[in-house]
């Protein structure tokens, strides 16, 4: 078949097109087709002759209607608990043998699918497939790039939703116990469907198609990111799909708990600039997520809070829009997510916020950092329910047992531990701060009585203060991996004396930024002042 032969152009290991599992669809003759065609509704037949036509035509904005406003009009008001059509049935609506059509129907149809309804195996493998033939379409179809146009918004989306499957079947496969032995069976027989090898190499081949890393670098160096793109890369469908693909990379490898790669991958993303990222907004606060979760992992703390900080004040300042969107209730449970993170780091390193960030995180979870500041046995329950309502859905990239010894929730159970590990050993460090606040100098005896310790455990515990409060921090230039390492910046201390029994504290306290404050009330007066016009308590100027 034609179709296996595409399927195979993927330069990927191992991966092999699902048609056995499908095949069987394509014999049941014109006569079920014909009835398949006739129980779709008028407006999702105008839907798909209009979705047909915009695909030839090229037309973004008509795609962009489509995708972003018909689409999920349709499926509020015919598909809330069902699937869209089937693809065979659609394929009887398309008058136009370009296989783009179908393909990019499928994509929604599967989305809707995962996003709705219980996907099956078979739903799993077929979605997997069509990846394969849409990557191969863009990647290989031809040896010149391909005139497919398609909204920013979709691109992401495409790129987001290859990994939502990806990280979904990961999670799906380790529960052996809830499976009979024919899927138990399929599984075996197809160990390249979702392969993370596949995943990857996905990623990286639009990377590389699109130059996008050599476009990013010119661009920083303040050259013309034209000159390094080619004749792909200076394809919108290209440049957007190779730069989302960085962004899924460094989702990627956070699922799979290696931060640095992570971070490693956005070496040339500059972050203290609106990028790429900021077209979309999804795509703009799930690189601030995964950079601001890979910082806190590797106990860069003062970066996460700024990442965390930067797109709460985004999401806060533009809330108005996102009601709108199709994508407000992911936006805002990310946006919690990121309060509870941002609450673990404030706690573990404290320092000023924005106060219209550091009141709404008192709101929320004003109470779960009191406790997390104090050293005692309430504190560790919060840290873990935090981090487990807020971390990501890591993933395994191995292959299960067959004994079923792992489950779904191993790996992120495995993080927990890593994090938790590192919270028990600065369990002292709020205690110690809290103390050193209190005085200049402090000889080491009488903090041993506070602590109830001995002078010699006391001192490994200030060792232990000035290790884990000293972060290698990104000053806003270069890779996020780069950055100087600086103690905290509102208290230090030394221990001198000829016994080194002394200590000596300095605290530096910022100054209070009175502008802000002028700033955040003219607003809330100017707030009221339309309100009470609004209500016609008073007459307009």
């Amino acid at each position: 078949m034609e179709d296996e032969v595409v399927a195979e152009e993927v330069e990927l290991p191992s991966v092999v097109y699902a048609a056995p599992f499908i095949e069987g669809m394509e014999e049941e003759g014109d006569a079920q087709a014909f009835v398949a065609v006739a129980t779709i509704p008028d407006p999702v037949l105008s839907f798909l002759r209009n979705f047909q036509q915009a695909v030839l035509d090229r037309s973004v904005w008509e795609l962009h209607g489509i995708y972003e406003g018909a689409f999920n009009k349709l499926t509020e008001k015919f598909y809330q608990k069902s699937s869209w059509p089937s693809p065979d049935a659609v394929a009887g609506v398309f008058t136009d043998e370009d296989p783009i059509l179908l393909i990019l129907y499928k994509e929604l149809y599967y989305r809707h699918v995962y996003s709705k309804m219980q996907p099956s195996l078979d739903d799993r493998f077929n979605s997997y497939a069509n990846y394969c033939d849409l990557f191969n379409y863009i990647l290989y179809y031809s040896t010149e790039p391909s005139d497919l146009e398609l909204p920013n918004q979709w691109l992401w989306d495409i790129i987001d939703e290859f990994i939502y499957q990806f990280q979904s079947f990961c999670q799906y496969r380790l529960k052996l116990s809830n499976k009979g032995d024919a899927e138990l069976e399929s599984l075996k027989e197809r160990p390249d469907v979702w392969n993370v090898l596949n995943v990857l190499n996905v990623l990286y081949s639009l990377i590389q198609k699109s130059c996008i890393n050599e476009q990013l670098s010119v661009s920083k160096n303040g050259g013309d990111m034209g000159a390094a793109a080619g004749d792909f890369g200076s394809r919108p469908l290209y440049r957007m799909l190779g730069y989302f693909s960085i962004i899924g990379l460094l989702r990627v490898h956070c699922l799979l708990g290696d931060y640095a790669m992570a971070l490693k991958m956005m070496e040339n993303v500059e972050l203290s600039k609106k990028g790429l990222f900021a077209r979309v907004t999804a795509c703009h606060v799930t690189t601030y997520y995964y950079v601001g979760f890979a910082y806190m992992m590797m106990r860069r703390y003062t970066d996460a809070i700024k990442a965390f900080v930067n797109i709460l004040l985004f999401l806060s300042r533009t809330k108005q829009y996102h009601t709108r969107s199709y994508q407000f209730e992911a936006i805002s449970k990310k946006s919690e997510q990121m309060y509870a993170l941002l609450a673990i780091c404030v706690s573990l390193s404290p320092q000023r916020l924005d106060e219209n960030v550091h009141t709404l995180l008192r709101e929320k979870y004003g109470e779960h950092m009191n406790k997390m500041q104090k050293e005692s046995e309430e504190s560790l329950p919060v840290y873990e329910e935090l981090f487990l309502f807020a971390c990501p859905k890591f993933i395994s990239p191995s292959l299960p047992r067959s004994d079923g010894s792992a489950t779904a929730h191993a790996p992120t159970m495995h993080q927990l531990n890593v994090f938790l590990a590192e919270i028990r050993q600065q369990a002292l460090v709020p205690t110690v701060r809290s103390y050193l606040k209190l005085y200049t100098t402090l000889p080491v005896t009488k903090l041993a009585s506070f602590l109830e310790l001995t002078p010699e455990q006391t001192r490994t515990e200030l060792l232990a203060y000035k290790h884990k409060t000293r972060q290698r921090r990104w000053e806003g230039a270069g890779a996020l991996l780069d950055g100087e390492p600086a103690g905290p910046a509102d208290l230090d201390f030394a221990v001198r004396g000829k016994a080194g029994d002394m200590i000596h504290v300095q605290e530096t306290k910022p100054g209070r930024r009175f502008g802000d404050w002028f700033i955040r009330h003219i607003g809330k007066f100017d707030e009221t002042i339309a309100a009470l016009e609004r209500s016609g308590a008073v007459g307009k100027q």
